[in-house]
């Protein structure tokens, strides 16, 4: 499963890059706007950085704009991905988009019916939003194993991003149903490489080491 982050912050982008742990990023207003930065200014840099997909999304709610933004974006650089939402404009710029060779990222998903169609749409990531779906009560990895079972029984392209990642259950579900990738925010993705008993065994050997003689 590949990891992308989900931030907009290139500090942060930077420190787990030198991992190798960073297969792509998504971004949002919100994210963006937290970093009082032009737009335009992150995600070029982001592009930069990263070397896999990097999702800029989009902000109006008509095809026309929805279209306009995106070619706009889509010249910034060769591995940005157009974010879309998950509505009837959305679908329909997603398709013009797939038709033009533009990759593109249906957001806001919550059920297989709109996983599937925006895999027909030509969606090039399908992100389900398992946080948001646990939150209301409803099994969010559910979803993305539907989904998965959905996209394999009839051969369509799209990847499955597994979004709205709250813990590391979460990654860890994702991944054993079947999600193409997980999108992490940056402040939990140390939780992944840390563990208790991992700390414990680094100073039980610091310990013995002091009483190993030295020359």
């Amino acid at each position: 499963m590949k990891f992308f982050l989900d931030t907009g912050n290139v500090d942060e982008i930077k420190r787990i890059v030198k991992l190798g742990l960073v297969d792509g990023v998504t971004t949002n207003p919100s994210l963006i706007a937290k970093e009082g930065r032009v737009f335009k200014d992150v995600i070029k840099e982001i592009t930069s950085i990263v070397s896999g997909p990097v999702s800029a999304e989009v902000v109006s709610l008509d095809v026309n704009g929805m279209l306009s933004e995106a070619h706009e974006i889509a010249q910034w650089a060769p591995n940005v991905v157009i974010k879309l939402p998950m509505t009837e404009a959305g679908l329909e710029a997603t398709h013009h988009l797939h038709k033009e060779g533009i990759k593109t990222n249906v957001t806001l998903i919550f059920s297989i019916a709109q996983g599937l169609m925006a895999a027909k749409a030509g969606a090039s990531y399908i992100s389900p939003f398992v946080g948001r779906l646990d939150d209301i009560g409803a099994d969010g990895m559910a979803l993305v194993s539907g989904l998965r079972q959905v996209l394999d029984q009839y051969g369509l392209a799209s990847e499955i991003i597994a979004a709205s990642i709250r813990h590391i259950g979460h990654v860890e579900e994702a991944a054993l149903a079947g999600a193409h990738i997980a999108t992490i925010p940056g402040s939990l993705l140390p939780a992944l490489w840390k563990h208790p008993l991992t700390d414990s065994g680094i100073d039980r050997f610091l310990k013995d080491w002091e009483k190993v003689p030295k020359l």
